[in-house]
């Protein structure tokens, strides 16, 4: 026994190595998942007409996309979604879109508004001041920043003023079904982790979307291609 024992020992330490290789290479696969299936839910949302307004998608200073959220998570309570995140460069917001933030959506009392079993979300960051909150920590939606369901149509009517003066407007689709849903109560926050992996490096959420010395990652090209396309400048 006491011979085995450091055998087993070795034998560990030459294979702990190989698992941490093999999860980090797992973890790495999953955010390129995270970032192309981002990129697909926002395309096949705002190729819709009907759905979000042009007029807002313009106006927005950043889009944040959190793809197939389980509506099982919310049921006890413990709601949790990833996704990305991405701003128009320079420091007033005004520039072409830039490299995606990895985003986290926490907590949440909104899975009783929500059908289906998997519900995508889109939040629009309206001003300056939303999108610079949420890039440096935490924002609770409702608390931090001003938020607001979103409304759907081709165009926004004089009714929904005091919905457009909301710095998050947001929206959800299950089941195919599209609409305003109130995140009130939710946390967005950059993910710095997931940031780390993707961009091999440590970076602050703020630097990579408004420096322009980030990359686009090949798995978030089709989102940021996306956001060019449909909204290439902004209109205040």
């Amino acid at each position: 026994m006491r011979k085995l024992l450091p055998c087993l020992s070795s034998i560990l330490l030459a294979v702990l190595p190989l698992l941490a290789e093999l999860a980090s290479a797992s973890d790495q696969t999953k955010d390129d998942d995270r970032l192309r299936n981002c990129g697909t839910v926002l395309k096949e949302i705002i190729d819709v007409p009907d759905n979000i307004p042009q007029n807002l998608l313009d106006k927005a200073d950043c889009v944040v996309v959190f793809p197939s959220v389980l509506k099982a998570a919310f049921i006890v309570g413990a709601s949790y979604g990833r996704g990305a995140m991405s701003c128009r460069k320079g420091e007033n917001f005004r520039g072409p879109w830039g490299a995606p933030t990895m985003m986290a959506l926490e907590g949440g009392s909104f899975g009783l508004q929500i059908g289906g079993e998997a519900t995508d979300f889109v939040l629009l960051v309206m001003n300056e001041r939303g999108a610079r909150g949420i890039l440096a920590s935490k924002v609770k939606l409702g608390g931090d920043a001003s938020a607001a369901a979103g409304p759907v149509g081709r165009d926004t009517s004089a009714d929904t003023d005091a919905t457009l003066r909301a710095e998050i407007l947001s929206y959800s689709r299950a089941r195919g079904l599209f609409a305003g849903v109130s995140l009130e109560g939710s946390t967005i926050r950059p993910d710095n982790g997931d940031n780390r992996r993707v961009y091999g490096k440590k970076i602050p959420a703020r630097d990579i979307v408004l420096s322009g010395r980030v990359a686009v990652p090949p798995a978030a090209q089709q989102l940021i291609s996306t956001l060019d396309a449909k909204t290439p400048k902004h209109r205040p």
